[in-house]
C-alpha cells in the first residue's frame, strides 16, 4: 500500500532526475513542479511523457527512462481504462472535506472525457478517510476494477469513472 503522496513525491523525483541530466530547463522544471502541486488532478503524460522520447545516454538515464515509462502507462487493473493516467492528488489532512468530479466545468475536478457524467462522483473526508460516491452516473465508477456505489479510497487505489482512470495519491 502506497502513503498519501507518493505518487507525487515519485513524480517530483522524476522531474528533479530530468533536470539533473539535462533534459528540462530550470524554467520547465518550475513549470512543471507548479502543475504537479497545484491542482487535485495531475496528468503525469503532461508532465513526464514527452521525456521517454529521449534516447538512453548511460546507466542514470536509463534508470530514468524505466522510471518514467512504469509512471506513464495505465495500470491493468481497471480493463477497459484509457490510456491517460490522471493522479488524484487528495489532501489526508482535512483541510478540505469534500470534492465533486465530473465533466461539468463547476466541478472541484474537471474532466474532459465524453464518457464521464456532468457531475459523476464526490468525494468525502470523513474520520481521515476519503469516501467515493457515484452520482448516478451513466457510465458508472469502478474502484480496483469493481464497480462500487459509494466506498472508502487509500492510496495507490484506481479509480475508474467511466473509461478515465484516476490513480489516487
Amino acid at each position: 500500500m502506497l502513503g498519501s503522496g507518493a505518487y507525487r513525491n515519485r513524480l517530483a523525483r522524476t522531474l528533479n532526475a530530468a533536470y539533473a541530466e539535462g533534459l528540462l530547463s530550470e524554467r520547465t522544471l518550475a513549470h512543471r513542479l507548479d502543475m504537479l502541486f497545484a491542482g487535485s488532478a495531475i496528468d503525469p503524460v503532461r508532465l513526464v511523457g514527452d521525456l521517454t522520447r529521449r534516447g538512453p545516454r548511460g546507466p542514470v538515464h536509463r534508470r530514468l527512462l524505466t522510471a518514467l515509462t512504469g509512471l506513464t502507462r495505465p495500470s491493468p487493473a481497471v480493463a477497459g481504462a484509457s490510456a491517460d493516467v490522471i493522479v488524484l492528488a487528495l489532501d489526508w489532512s482535512g483541510a478540505r472535506d469534500e470534492l465533486l468530479i465530473g465533466r461539468h466545468p463547476g466541478c472541484d475536478v474537471v474532466l474532459r472525457a465524453d464518457t464521464v457524467s456532468r457531475r459523476h462522483a464526490r468525494l468525502v473526508f470523513r474520520d481521515g478517510s476519503w469516501i467515493v460516491q457515484d452520482l448516478d452516473s451513466t457510465n458508472g465508477t469502478q474502484l480496483n476494477g469493481q464497480p462500487v456505489g459509494r466506498c472508502r479510497l487509500r492510496p495507490g487505489d484506481h479509480l475508474a469513472l467511466a473509461d478515465q482512470l484516476l490513480q489516487v495519491d
